[in-house]
């Protein structure tokens, strides 16, 4: 019994695997960054992040320069103060200090949120394109052009998936 149901469970396997073996597969390849280069919401995309960024060095130059005159007004009027009005100003300038010097960090964490949320629906379309294109190719794997070492010319769907955004 044991015997017949090894048998069995060989056999069909071998049948599976024949059966894949005799399925045609279609291997393409296409350059993801070059699609997405190529789209015009990527290049709006482009000049809204360059846009927001200077938005937000702007912002941080503003408060340096506040954070400056205020050193320079407490470093001329600091005669006149008492020790504990020092103090106040003094822990006061500190915290400014210690916000202006984080001020980077936070620069660089809403630059790549806004990217995200810029870049995320160009990278749906172009995936939804390239998958479309696969689908009505009848490919059946697409890696990215930029791992590949070797690939045929012919298995490229960038023209492809090029004409079905409609772009040059």
């Amino acid at each position: 019994m044991k015997k017949g149901l090894t048998i069995l469970v060989v056999a069909l396997g071998l049948v599976a695997l024949g059966n894949k073996a005799s399925a045609q597969t279609k291997i393409g390849c296409i350059s993801f960054n070059e699609i997405v280069a190529a789209m015009p919401e990527a290049k709006k995309a482009d000049s809204v992040l360059s846009q927001f960024r200077e938005a937000l060095i702007a912002s941080a130059q503003d408060k340096e320069t506040a954070l400056n005159e205020a050193i320079q007004k407490f470093n001329a009027d600091s005669s006149k103060m008492t020790t504990a009005v020092k103090d106040v100003k003094r822990k006061d300038l500190q915290a400014k200090l210690t916000e202006l010097q984080g001020e980077e960090q936070r620069i660089q964490q809403e630059l790549q949120k806004k990217q995200e949320e810029l870049s995320g629906p160009i990278q749906k379309k172009a995936m939804d394109a390239v998958t479309a294109v696969a689908k009505e190719a009848g490919y059946t794997h697409v890696f990215p052009k930029e791992y590949m070492i070797v690939s045929p010319p012919a298995d490229d769907l960038l023209p492809l998936v090029k004409k079905k955004l409609g772009l040059k």
